[in-house]
């Protein structure tokens, strides 16, 4: 077994420890077959509510030792399963350790798909976010509907999956017993750096909303809404959807601020869990008392949705099989004339199985799909954890304002929600739709960075392909042309024409060799080599580096100036047979580039005078400009032995 398929396997017993862990029977609320009401603590205390919290943001800062945290997400959930098979009493350090459990798996699961797919295994990874959604269907459809919960062999089940997820978690805890770098996310970050630190500040603050919203009352819900008291309390669906519209804004917002991939990702995924829970509080009271088919059929829709994220077509699949959920949503609307509720009330088997797999499927393969988009981002566990949990109990809680008949108020059954089957519907749709345009722009996105790396591939290789012509001709052709350029006049009048043409030769080839070979940002960098090759000419040699030498782009042109500079006063002052050679060298902290003539040459006092004079050529065109960038300016020269200027720039920090 691979490095990979221990880490697969590991995450597969974290998804055992999740269905464990939602099961109606221990969970505090189930997001998956109940509404959410008010956010209260219902005498739970503060340290309950703060633990999940403080625990959740310890593990997204602990990504890489994601086997530890599966492994301790068990240990603190086993005391409940074994409950119920033992004496063992339920204190409320036990309700503690619970209430850590199941956010220590989510991320630990996550934190697993987030290596393999920053490994190189999409498929493995994708399917395994899909069934960390799934499996928590799954841990639901074991109970099923709240009258179930007293089912005799539930806790032997539990007992044996906690028992099952610690023997897939063992071999991959000693595998990376060093940890997992690759699940904390990209590997070129530092773990502090901001575009990690953003991603476990914005979940730490959306878990953290539900502290401010336990005490929205209802009569500061009343005040908030220029309502009376009485109002709010026969319209209690009202505050609710008060609390729910607060936690979607505010959870939105920090969404957005991870990046707009990591938010198109959490409303697709979020919208999908809420459109979830509706029918599969219909198909499991349609199949309350036909034995394992209920969770027989949430497991298959599981299956079947992690098998669509793993494949390649995974975003097709998963906007297919949302459109296929939704039109059964339709069809079973229209069947029941608009009273889905029969089918629970006649136990419709065969109904109640294709809702079930279908949803769970969608659901399953939407969560998967997202997988591959965050994972470049180092995004997966922050946000297909804390922050869709949080966006999925806003919308869960915002759209049971819905639920309501033509007098405003609810119907008074535990069937109330399905009344209202076509909004679960609609928003499986829109789920499909917004997985679809994620996978069009990540698909547009991937074809422009193919683009661009062929294009510094391209330029890369055009730019060698000029470094190895260069030598040879360097060494022949160029010569030659020299030669001739120099002893052409020697020959009359032909000879110079000759001379001529051999030296416009020369440039053009130095040019050819020269050119475009920088690797650079337009506006931002340029390469100095480049630039200063381009000065040569039938009087001017240029000797360079091979390789470019690349600056901000205000260095090169102050520094070319100087240089340019130099080359004038060669062409006027040096005598009109003089040469010049350019010397380009990139020293490890700096450039010095060397203009030498073989000119008349000058007495060392003469800049000096010159400057007095009112002729700043040296002083303000050459010194001025390189003192400007940090550099100095030396100038040796003798009469009748040519002059050597020379520009020394430090490279920037």
């Amino acid at each position: 077994m691979t490095w990979r398929w221990w880490g697969f396997a590991a995450g597969f017993g974290g998804c055992l420890f999740l269905a464990v862990a939602t099961s109606p029977v221990y969970a505090q609320v189930s997001p998956f077959i109940a509404t959410r009401g008010a956010p209260e603590f219902h005498g739970r205390g503060w340290l309950l509510a703060l633990a999940p919290i403080v625990v959740t943001v310890a593990g997204l800062c602990l990504l890489r030792w994601w086997p530890y945290l599966l492994l301790v997400a068990g240990l603190l959930g086993s005391p409940f399963v074994l409950g119920p098979l033992t004496t063992m009493a339920h204190p409320t350090l036990l309700s503690l350790a619970h209430a850590c459990a199941y956010p220590l798996a989510v991320v630990g699961v996550l934190a697993s798909a987030q290596g393999l797919l920053s490994n190189g295994s999409p498929g493995l990874g994708a399917a395994l976010v899909g069934l960390a959604f799934g499996s928590r269907l799954f841990g639901s459809a074991i109970v099923g509907a709240g009258w179930l919960r007293g089912d005799l062999t539930r806790p032997a089940w539990h007992a044996g999956m906690i028992v099952a997820g610690f023997a897939l978690l063992a071999p991959a805890v000693w595998r990376f017993r060093r940890g997992d770098p690759m699940a904390a996310g990209p590997p070129d970050t530092s773990p502090w750096h901001w575009r990690r630190l953003r991603l476990v500040i914005a979940a730490g603050l959306a878990l953290s909303l539900v502290l401010p919203l336990s005490l929205l009352t209802t009569d500061r819900i009343a005040g908030l809404l220029d309502v009376s008291r009485s109002a709010v309390y026969r319209h209690p669906l009202v505050a609710v959807a008060v609390a729910g519209a607060i936690t979607l804004a505010v959870g939105l917002c920090l969404a957005a601020a991870t990046g707009l991939w990591s938010l198109s990702a959490a409303i697709a995924v979020a919208t999908a869990q809420v459109a979830v829970a509706t029918p599969l509080l219909l198909a499991y009271s349609a199949l309350a008392f036909v034995g394992p088919l209920r969770w027989l059929g949430a497991l298959t829709g599981a299956a079947i949705g992690a098998a669509a994220a793993s494949s390649r077509w995974r975003i097709p699949a998963a906007a297919t099989l949302a459109a296929a959920a939704a039109t059964a949503l339709f069809i079973a609307h229209a069947a029941t004339t608009g009273q889905p509720a029969k089918l629970a009330d006649q136990h419709s088997v065969v109904p109640g199985v294709l809702l079930l797999v279908l949803v769970t499927a969608a659901g399953t393969a939407v969560a998967g799909a997202t997988a591959p988009v965050l994972a470049p981002r180092g995004a997966i566990p922050a946000v297909l954890g804390p922050l869709v949990g949080v966006l999925a109990a806003g919308g869960l809680q915002t759209v049971q304002v819905t639920y309501v008949r033509e007098n405003g108020l609810p119907e008074s059954s535990y069937l109330n929600p399905v009344s209202h089957l076509t909004t679960s519907a609609v928003l499986l749709l829109a789920a499909g739709a917004a997985i679809g345009g994620i996978g069009v722009a990540h698909h547009i996105a991937e074809r422009w960075a193919e683009r661009k790396r062929a294009e510094l591939i391209r330029q890369e290789a055009a730019a060698a392909e000029r470094d190895r012509l260069a030598r040879p001709i360097h060494d022949g052709v160029l010569q030659v042309l020299a030669l001739v350029q120099r002893q052409g006049p020697e020959l009359g009048a032909t000879g110079t024409q000759l001379a001529t043409l051999a030296g416009e030769q020369e440039v053009a080839l130095r040019t050819l060799l020269t050119g475009g070979a920088a690797v650079a940002r337009p506006g931002v960098e340029a390469d100095l080599r480049s630039a200063l090759s381009a000065l040569a000419s039938t009087v001017v040699e240029v000797s360079a580096p091979a390789e470019p030498i690349v600056l901000p782009a205000h260095v090169v042109t102050e520094l070319t100036a100087a240089v340019e500079a130099a080359l004038d006063n060669v062409r006027r002052h040096a005598g009109p047979t003089a040469r010049a050679w350019l010397l380009v060298e990139h020293e490890p902290d700096g450039v010095r580039v060397t203009v030498r003539d073989d000119g008349v040459g000058f007495e060392p006092e003469r800049p000096s005078e010159a400057a007095e004079a009112g002729r700043l050529g040296v002083a303000q065109s050459m010194r001025g400009r390189i003192a400007d960038l940090g550099g100095t300016t030396t100038i040796h020269s003798t009469p009748t032995e040519g002059t050597e200027v020379e520009f020394w720039v430090p490279l920037p920090k």
